[in-house]
């Protein structure tokens, strides 16, 4: 089993969780809506607590305190989506010291344990290192190299999208293994939530 720490002499990247999104297509408040009996923000919170003690959320204008006691990092400029996200991120990062953030949505209540190891031995100098399965790139579980000057010039420039972002600044891609259930699934209807919790029953993961 591979071990999801950092290697030894490594600092452990922050990890943030984006829940400033309307979750329009679940009916709104997204992170608040019930897995097997926890909040999907609970699950995510669980599993980046598992990865490190640096810990916070990233969530829009108004959003309530963390009932876990974590920061809640508001989005400067929340109309932009997940690369608001991406800059609290960054921002936050660099406060603390920190020279590398994993981003994860509030909505994938499945990634995989190894996730930041595999990725922290692929990035090198790259900006960011992110996971591909079955050709799709998932920018909402990957990690990025703290540059918030760069990360607002490139917004100012006119940029928008974190693959776009990741393109510029230089990407790597690691492979996951197709078989088996998705650890990269997203919730986004409650069509997807039904599922996950037929495959929680089924001690799927």
């Amino acid at each position: 089993m591979t071990d999801p720490r950092p290697a030894e002499g490594t600092p452990a990247p922050l990890i943030v969780i984006a829940a400033g999104g309307r979750g329009s297509r679940m009916g709104g408040d997204k992170a608040g809506r019930l897995l097997a009996g926890r909040r999907l923000i609970d699950h995510a919170i669980a599993w980046a607590q598992r990865q490190g003690d640096r810990v916070a959320i990233a969530a829009a204008t108004g959003a309530a305190p963390d009932p876990a006691g974590l920061p809640v990092l508001i989005d400067r400029n929340p109309q932009l989506g997940a690369i608001a996200a991406l800059l609290s991120a960054m921002h936050h990062a660099a406060a603390l010291g920190l020279g590398q953030a994993v981003l994860i949505g509030c909505d994938t209540p499945f990634l995989p344990d190894d996730l930041i190891a595999r990725l922290g031995r692929a990035i090198g100098p790259a900006g960011a290192a992110l996971p591909r399965r079955g050709g799709r790139v998932q920018t909402l579980a990957g990690l990025w190299r703290a540059d918030p000057a760069g990360l607002e010039r490139w917004i100012a420039a006119g940029g928008r999208s974190p693959w776009g972002y990741a393109e510029a600044t230089g990407l790597v891609m690691v492979d996951w293994p197709e078989h088996g259930d998705d650890p990269f699934a997203n919730l986004n209807t409650p069509e997807d939530l039904a599922l996950a919790e037929a495959r929680i029953r089924a001690g799927g993961r």
